[in-house]
C-alpha cells in the first residue's frame, strides 16, 4: 500500500519514495507525508459511520485511512494508546462560550507523545530498523523507549539534558530499557548531536522532525472532533515547544475538511512561555524568519526549546487557519496548574501554559465569549510532583494549599481543624 502515500518537501514540492529513511529534502527543508486520502475514503458519510462501529478498536486502527494508511497492520505496535477524555470544564470557566479540555496526558506513558510513536515505532518496525533514538526534554523519551522496548528486535537510544527533567520523566526511559544518556547541554543541543548521529550511523531518527511520526499526532485533533460529533469548535489551543504539534493539529484538520468529513475549519492559538518564545517573536513581526533563543529556564520544562525543527511547518499552519501566538508568564502558567489540579484534573506545567494562554486570549478579547475552545492538555501532572510541591509551599502564590505539621496531640489536631 505504500504507493498511497509520498514524502514531499515543504518547500520545493519534491517527492520522494515513503520507503526511503529521510528526514529532508536535499534542499536542506522539512518533508512531510501526503496521502491520497479520496483513494481510501471516497464517501466521508461511510467513513464516519465506519469508525462508529470501530469504537472498539484503539483509535489509530480507527482513524489510520486518515492518519496513515500505507502501514501495514501487522507491523503495528500499540500500546492501547488514545481515547482520552475530553473534559467539559465550562461551568467553571463562564467567559467561554464553552472550554473543553483535552487530556492527552491519560495515555500510557502519561503524554501526548506516543498518538506519534505508535507511528513512527510502527513504521521503523515495518522498515526492519533495530536501533531508533531521540533527543528530549522528558515526554519524548518516555514513549519512544517504550514502544520501542515492546517492538521486537528493536534497542532504543535516548539523549537528555543533564539535570533538566524531572526525576519521574528520567526514570520512564530507564524502566523502559532504552539506553539513556545525559548530556550537559539543553535540548537544542540534544537535537543537534542526534541529528548527527543518525546521519552518520544506520539509526532512526523518532523527533518531530520524522515527518511520519506527525501523521500519528494528528489523532489527537480528530479523535477531539469525533468527541464532539464532528462539531468543530471555534478553536485549538496548544502549548508550542518544538512546534510538531500543532503542525499535525493543523494537518489533521485540513485533511479532514479537504475529504468533506468537516464542513468548516478552526482557528488555532500557540502558546509559548515569555522565556521561550521563538515562535511568538517570528508572529509578532508578521511572521519573520526564525530567529533562535537561547531558552530561559522555566517551570514548562518540556517546551523550553528556543530552535524549534518545525518552525516552518507550524508557520504554515498558523497561516491556513488564521492563527496566533501568545506567551504567558512563570505566574500565570503555575496559577492555571493549580486552578485545573483542583478540578481533578492534573495537568503538567506544559499543559497549563495552554490553559493559561486561553485566559489571556479571552481577556484580551481574540476569543470571543461565545467561542467554543479546546485547550490541548500535553501531559500528566505525575510527572512534575516537586513543581506541584514547590508551588504549594509558597503562601505568597494565588492558590497555594500548605501542608501543616502539628504534634501526635487530638486538641492541637482540632485546633488546626478549627473545630
Amino acid at each position: 500500500m505504500a504507493e498511497l502515500s509520498v514524502f514531499r518537501c515543504i518547500s520545493c514540492d519534491i517527492n520522494y519514495n515513503i520507503n526511503e529513511i529521510r528526514y529532508r529534502c536535499d534542499c536542506g527543508d522539512l518533508l512531510e507525508v501526503i496521502h491520497d486520502l479520496s483513494a481510501v475514503i471516497p464517501n466521508p458519510v461511510e467513513w464516519k459511520t465506519s469508525v462508529e462501529s470501530d469504537y472498539g478498536d484503539i483509535p489509530f486502527r480507527r482513524y489510520q485511512k486518515v492518519l496513515f494508511p500505507s502501514l501495514p497492520h501487522e507491523h503495528l505496535i500499540t500500546l492501547q494508546e488514545g481515547d482520552t477524555p475530553l473534559y467539559d470544564v465550562s461551568p467553571h470557566f463562564s467567559q467561554f462560550g464553552a472550554l473543553h479540555l483535552k487530556h492527552e496526558g491519560m495515555n500510557p506513558t502519561l503524554s501526548f507523545k506516543d498518538r506519534g510513536m505508535v507511528a513512527g515505532v510502527s513504521w521503523a518496525n515495518y522498515l526492519g530498523c533495530e536501533i531508533v533514538a531521540c533527543a528530549s526534554t522528558g515526554d519524548t523519551s518516555a514513549a519512544m523507549a517504550a514502544f520501542a522496548g515492546v517492538a521486537p528486535n528493536m534497542r532504543g537510544i535516548v539523549l537528555l539534558p543533564k539535570g533538566k527533567i524531572s526525576p519521574e520523566q528520567l526514570a520512564q526511559p530507564i524502566a523502559s530499557g532504552a539506553l539513556t544518556i545525559g548530556i550537559e547541554t539543553d535540548f537544542d543541543g540534544c537535537m543537534r548531536m542526534v541529528q548527527e548521529l543518525t546521519q552518520k550511523h544506520k539509526i532512526y531518527l523518532l523527533n518531530s522532525m520524522n515527518s511520519v511520526r506527525i501523521e500519528g499526532q494528528k489523532a489527537i485533533g480528530i479523535e477531539t472532533l469525533h468527541q464532539l460529533k464532528w462539531q468543530v469548535p471555534n478553536w485549538f489551543v496548544i502549548p508550542v515547544g518544538n512546534a510538531g504539534n500543532i503542525s499535525a493539529l493543523g494537518k489533521g484538520m485540513r485533511e479532514l475538511y479537504d475529504l468533506g468529513i468537516i464542513d468548516k475549519l478552526p482557528r488555532l492559538a500557540g502558546i509559548q512561555t515569555e522565556g521561550a518564545s521563538p515562535l511568538y517573536e517570528s508572529f509578532k513581526s508578521g511572521y519573520s524568519p526564525l530567529t533562535p533563543q537561547q531558552a530561559k529556564t522555566t517551570k514548562a520544562s518540556a517546551i523550553q526549546i528556543g530552535n524549534p525543527v518545525s518552525f516552518k511547518k507550524a508557520v504554515r499552519e498558523l497561516k491556513h487557519f488564521d492563527g496566533v501566538i501568545e506567551t504567558v508568564s512563570e505566574t500565570q502558567l503555575m496559577d492555571c496548574k493549580a486552578r485545573i489540579d483542583r478540578l481533578g484534573i492534573s495537568i503538567c506545567p506544559n499543559s497549563a501554559v495552554a490553559v493559561a494562554g486561553a485566559m489571556k486570549l479571552r481577556d484580551a478579547d481574540v476569543i470571543q465569549e461565545k467561542d467554543e475552545v479546546v485547550v490541548i492538555l500535553t501531559a500528566h501532572g505525575s510527572k512534575f510532583s516537586n513543581t506541584a510541591v514547590e508551588y504549594h509551599q509558597d503562601s505568597s502564590n494565588k492558590f497555594a494549599n500548605q501542608t501543616q505539621t502539628i504534634a501526635p496531640d487530638i486538641k492541637e489536631l482540632e485546633s488546626v481543624l478549627k473545630l
